[in-house]
């Protein structure tokens, strides 16, 4: 067996043609590219009972040569794939698990899977390689261009892949950042195995939502916090590909933007607690990066919230009314210019660029142990008892509290929610799971409050615009509509307060 370590880049084709006219690589290559055409036919059951075991098994046709792959397990972090692999060679295009040095094989795929297995993809495609020598690590270099297909349907594939032969991970990182200064691509989550399943489902996934790592008790305070900050890029990275729409037939923005801004916060919460242990230069650069992306974020969230929940609610009830129509056109292009502005290059190519810099700071030295780490225990008693004594004074004053202490509660509320969630799974999560539902409904009407205040925000905006000139009295409606549907919240809030109030906190005994 054998761990694949490698790096996929998303690349159009006109962004590969320039990099292959700049000198970088050439700057780096010990070996003369090599072309060669790669003809690859995937198998599971009808049922897909590989894939959902997270495997992969494929015959490969290679210079007159066939070779078997099992893929099984491994990790993606922030574009990197890491997949144990076993390979044997086969004598033509029909699977064989006849090899006596075939023991592993069998233990992944017992008989009664290997009898009922397909052909259910095709990937065709050439792949120009060459090697390179990087700071020391040498790494191939593989572009692929070709076809992923079904019977009825395909999907090109155009993407670098910067294999680890020997050396460190973090050199596939930095490398890619020098490609990055000589053209935008994106990081790939999915591999052509991944991409091939995708385009046979009809891309049907829904947005991804983020799930707290299950850490074990035996773990360590920076082990739980690295798999919490992958898990948070990762969560990101995924639904930042459903934003810009790669390969799938409908495509949820608002869905994809409100978790991508979801995994910005928990990012956010966990590197507040790394600082908490070691500071570090870095992290706090990482911290304000990913703030400022959170913030940018949120204003066109503040724009889907306000059309899909209020003003298409509002045009629904009044479909006559030329303001409301007026009103509803002038949002939406306003939230249609925000998501240009995020799929744009520019800002497309600095995502990438904070992801890379991420994943070489995760790979290096401040991850390296260093001195005596605090008990875990220890450390979350201290941190949930601080928020929590913080969170409940300041919902002793909802009477008279108004838009920005509302606004610093609610914040507060998801640095609690986000932390206890991290330390749930070292107290067991049956004993948190009724804090964290009675916090999570809090957080849910403070989000509703803080909705309405931003509506009011983005009326003002429309009001001093030209676009809605001859139509005022939209605005007005509009608020009147806003005030008089939301008008219980508050009453909600005391109430949602009063009973996480009485939840007697996890972490003590």
């Amino acid at each position: 067996m054998a761990v694949e370590i490698e790096l996929k880049l998303r690349i159009t084709p006109e962004q590969l043609a320039k990099l292959k006219r700049n000198t970088l690589l050439r700057a780096h290559s010990v070996s003369r590219p090599t072309t060669h055409r790669l003809y690859n036919i995937y198998y599971d059951t009808p049922k897909l009972e590989l894939h959902s075991s997270k495997m992969a098994l494929r015959l490969r046709h290679d210079e007159g040569s066939w070779l078997q792959t099992l893929k099984a397990g491994g990790s993606v972090h922030a574009g990197l794939h890491q997949r144990n692999e076993w390979e044997v060679a086969v004598s033509g295009p029909t699977l064989d698990f006849s090899s006596p040095e075939q023991a592993e094989w069998k233990m992944n795929l017992p008989l009664s899977l290997r009898n009922k297995l397909q052909p259910v993809f095709v990937t065709d495609f050439f792949r120009t390689s060459r090697m390179l020598d990087f700071k020391g690590s040498q790494i191939e270099l593989c572009i692929d261009q070709g076809m992923i297909s079904i019977e009825h349907r395909s999907m090109p594939v155009c993407e670098l892949e910067l294999e680890l032969k020997s050396g460190e991970p973090q050199h596939l990182f930095e490398l890619a950042l020098e490609i990055l200064d000589v053209v935008p691509f994106e990081l790939e989550t999915f591999s052509k195995a991944e991409q091939g399943y995708r385009l046979l489902s009809g891309y049907t996934e829904d947005p991804a939502s983020g799930v707290a790592r299950v850490l074990a008790k035996t773990d360590m305070l920076a082990d739980g916090l690295k798999a919490q900050i992958w898990s948070g890029l990762q969560h990101f990275q995924v639904n930042f590909s459903g934003v810009m729409g790669h390969g799938a037939m409908v495509c949820d923005d608002a869905e994809y933007l409100h978790q991508m801004r979801v995994a910005l916060r928990r990012l956010r919460v966990v590197l507040r607690l790394a600082e908490k242990v070691r500071a570090d230069k870095q992290l706090a650069g990482f911290y304000k990066d990913v703030s400022e992306l959170c913030f940018a974020l949120g204003r066109i969230r503040e724009w889907d919230v306000f059309i899909d929940q209020m003003v298409q609610p509002m045009c629904m009830r009044r479909p006559e009314h030329a303001g409301l129509q007026a009103l509803l056109r002038v949002s939406e292009l306003q939230r249609t210019a925000c998501y240009s502005a995020l799929r744009g290059d520019a800002h497309v190519r600095e995502v990438q660029r904070l992801l890379l810099r991420f994943a070489i700071w995760m790979n290096g030295k401040y991850w390296k142990p260093s001195g005596r780490q605090p008990q875990v225990q220890d450390f979350a008693t201290r941190r949930l008892s601080k928020l929590t004594k913080r969170f409940v004074r300041f919902g002793q004053r909802l009477d008279t509290a108004d838009a920005g202490q509302l606004h610093a509660l609610r914040i507060l509320a998801k640095k609690l929610r986000y932390s206890a969630e991290f330390f749930a799974s070292w107290y067991g999560k049956q004993k948190a799971g009724v804090y964290l539902v009675s916090l999570s409904k809090v957080q849910d009407v403070l989000g509703w409050i803080n909705d309405v205040a931003a509506a009011h925000r983005l009326l003002d905006e429309l009001e001093t615009g030209a676009a809605l000139a001859g139509h005022q009295d939209a605005a007005a409606l509009a608020r009147s509509w806003i005030a008089h549907e939301h008008a219980g919240e508050l009453p909600v809030l005391r109430k949602c307060m009063k009973k996480f109030n009485g939840q007697p906190l996890f972490w003590k005994k």
